[in-house]
C-alpha cells in the first residue's frame, strides 16, 4: 500500500512538471540535411546523393540560343526535398534551395532500341543553382562542376546565365515553366514573375 501511494505521488509530480519541461524544450527546426555547404575558398561542396532527391524534369536538345547544341543531349533536373515540399505549399523556393542539372549524352543505337533516344551513362555536364540569401547579392548563384564528386566553382555574377534567368524565368529566377508538375502550382499560387508573364503575353500574340 505504501509503495502504491509513492508511485501515485511520483506520477502526480511528473504530470505537474510536464508543461514546464515542454516550455524548456527548443522549438522544432526545419531540416537542413540538404543545405548547401562550402569550402573555405567559396566552392560549393559536392552535392551528395542528388539522384535520391526530387526529380523535376528532363529535356532533350534544349537551348536558349538560336544555335542548337553541337550534339544530342538530355538534361535532368533534381531539387532537394525540403525545397520541393516548400514549393508545393507556397509556389516559390525557400532559402537553401539547391537545383541540380546533369547533362547526359543522348544515344540512339544500343541494345534492342530501334527508334528514339535514351540516356547514356556518360555525364557531359553538371551544374547547381543555389539560393543562399545571406551569401549571394542576388540571393541565387550558379556553380559549375567538373564532376559530381568534386567541388563546384562559382560562376561570376556577370555571366549570361544570371541575366537570362532574371529576364525569362517563371518563378524566382528559375525556369519553372519547364517543370510540368510545378508550373500548375505556381499558377495556382500566383507566383509567376512579371518577366515571364510578359514573355507569355508576347508569345500568345504570335500563336
Amino acid at each position: 500500500m505504501r509503495l502504491s501511494r509513492t508511485i501515485t505521488l511520483i506520477a502526480a509530480l511528473f504530470a505537474s512538471a510536464l508543461p514546464f519541461l515542454f516550455h524548456l524544450a527548443p522549438p522544432a527546426q526545419a531540416s537542413v540535411e540538404h543545405a548547401p555547404a562550402y569550402a573555405a575558398n567559396g566552392d560549393l561542396l559536392p552535392v551528395a546523393n542528388y539522384r535520391e532527391w526530387i526529380y523535376l524534369t528532363s529535356g532533350i536538345d534544349m537551348s536558349y540560343n538560336a544555335k542548337p547544341p553541337d550534339m544530342p543531349v538530355f538534361d535532368n533536373v533534381f531539387v532537394n526535398p525540403e525545397a520541393y515540399r516548400s514549393f508545393l505549399a507556397t509556389g516559390t523556393w525557400p532559402d537553401k534551395t539547391i537545383l541540380v542539372l546533369e547533362v547526359r549524352e543522348a544515344k540512339s543505337k544500343g541494345s534492342i532500341n530501334q527508334h528514339g533516344n535514351f540516356q547514356s551513362t556518360q555525364l557531359m555536364g553538371f551544374e547547381a543553382h543555389v539560393k543562399d540569401e545571406a551569401r549571394f547579392p542576388g540571393k541565387w548563384a550558379f556553380f559549375g562542376f567538373d564532376s559530381p564528386d568534386k567541388n563546384g566553382t562559382l560562376i561570376p555574377q556577370g555571366a549570361p546565365c544570371y541575366s537570362c534567368h532574371a529576364a525569362h524565368a517563371a518563378v524566382d529566377t528559375t525556369f519553372v515553366q519547364f517543370y510540368p508538375t510545378l508550373l500548375p502550382i505556381a499558377e495556382m499560387k500566383k507566383t509567376f514573375s512579371a518577366a515571364y508573364l510578359k514573355d507569355e503575353a508576347a508569345a500568345a500574340q504570335t500563336r
